[in-house]
């Protein structure tokens, strides 16, 4: 289970820079993979073999300048809440403010790990400046730059130093299923509903995760976790519609599952924030169930599901193999098909064929329809095979695998589809060279 670390601080101090130095060598892996825009506020990135989670939490505060700091400690005290370790990112162009000594506050009486970033420190005159920001209070200064990436050794030594060693969050090895969404979606009403009469409820365990119960829940003659992440702990300073707090909630949960059961409000419709959850576990490889709730209180004919689904369709292209359902946690219906669709995605994910039926089936499609020829070279494809992970993921191997274009990964990734049951899963298809 991999720690999450939150990159704290005013604006303007460097943030978003530090975090993309952090993590574009990933994400440059995880994009090559569809092509698809992302919410660039969430990534996974590692150090010296340590792997993590980071948060850049700047990329959520909105606002004029007046309301920017009541946003920034609502955040601060968030990532406090959520996060293992705290990068404390401060810098030196404009020197020490009020906004930072206020946001040092909220840090040093936490009992977080927190280390103090000071940016911008690309001169031997800057850093001799950086050495004010040690009146914050805490042991040790980090000066950095975020944008030539000199000091960030040093503090990413220290950092993997401090965060929790991996633990494996679920001895009993049975599937996990996550409830995530916006809050006020009706994640908790969904898992009432499911458990509260019926009973099938063994016993309530307290997850290891801060703010995620695990309900153990049999229905079909299948066994399985349910994660709830509606927020066990309810802080009164939070005011719950920001962003942040939905996707905080969502990454451990998400990071940690089988299966993301992505419960959506129908009278707010398949919006900003749902889709970045959406995306956090697209790319995280899950099983995707995308659960339509309140739609009792959707006024209605028999087009609108069709609609519905086709506008939802239009925002998670191009993978657009994902089952929809339309729910309603109050009165019960369809509760039980979304366990049912969960159930099948889960077994979807743990698809498996041999190699020789692999190329028996798709290399005739492929000869049908080679991949086009790119400055008059042509590229053949010889052979594939499905590479061991927990969800599906094949190589072909080729003679000119840089000449195969997302179009045509498009294409074959649909023939996939189209061929072996992979509704609500991820594929990646790699292309190397034979």
């Amino acid at each position: 289970m991999s720690a999450i670390v939150a990159i704290v601080g005013r604006p303007n101090v460097g943030k978003s820079t530090f975090f993309n130095r952090m993590i574009q060598k990933r994400e440059a892996i995880v994009d090559a993979v569809s092509g698809v825009t992302r919410d660039r506020h969430y990534g996974k990135t590692d150090w010296n073999g340590v792997e993590f989670s980071l948060i850049d939490t700047g990329g959520y505060v909105v606002g004029s300048e007046d309301i920017f700091e009541k946003e920034i400690d609502k955040q601060v005290e968030l990532a406090i809440d959520e996060a293992d370790a705290i990068v404390f990112m401060v810098e030196v162009e404009s020197g020490m403010l009020g906004m930072d000594e206020e946001v040092a506050q909220l840090l040093r009486k936490s009992k977080k790990p927190v280390l103090l970033a000071v940016n911008k420190v690309d001169n031997a005159m800057r850093q001799d400046d950086a050495v004010e920001f040690y009146s914050l209070g805490f042991d040790k200064i980090y000066p950095i730059s975020g944008i030539n990436g000199s000091g960030t050794g040093e503090l990413l030594d220290d950092l993997v130093k401090v965060l929790p060693e991996d633990t494996k969050e679920d001895e009993s090895n049975l599937p996990r299923f996550a409830v995530v969404g916006r809050p006020n979606a009706g994640k908790s009403s969904f898992i009432n509903a499911l458990i509260g009469e019926d009973r099938y409820i063994v016993t309530d365990i307290a997850g290891t995760t801060r703010d995620s119960i695990d309900t153990p829940y049999n229905r079909f003659g299948f066994e399985f976790n349910l994660v709830d992440t509606a927020g066990i702990r309810r802080k009164s300073k939070v005011k719950e519609d920001i962003e942040f707090y939905s996707v905080m909630r969502s990454v451990r949960a998400i990071e940690h599952c089988d299966v993301v059961l992505l419960v959506v409000d129908a009278t707010r419709g398949f919006d900003g924030q749902v889709q970045n959850i959406f995306w956090l576990a697209h790319r995280n490889n899950k099983g995707i169930v995308i659960l339509v709730n309140k739609w009792d209180l959707v006024e209605k004919d028999h087009k609108t599901p069709k609609a519905f689904e086709e506008e939802i369709k239009k925002q998670t292209a191009p993978f657009v193999d994902v089952p929809v359902i339309f729910i309603s946690a109050l009165t019960k219906q369809r509760i039980f098909k979304a366990i049912e669709t969960a159930v099948q995605v889960y077994n979807n994910r743990s698809f498996s064929i041999a190699t020789r039926k692999l190329n028996d089936t798709v290399l005739p499609i492929i000869e049908r329809k080679p991949p086009p020829a790119y400055k008059g070279k042509h590229v053949k494809i010889k052979f594939c095979t499905q590479l061991p992970s927990s969800f599906p993921q094949f190589a072909f191997f080729c003679n000119l695998p840089q000449y195969v274009k997302d179009p045509y990964k498009r294409f074959l990734e649909n023939q996939l589809r189209e061929m072996f049951d992979l509704e609500g899963v991820p594929i990646n298809l790699f292309f190397r060279k034979k």
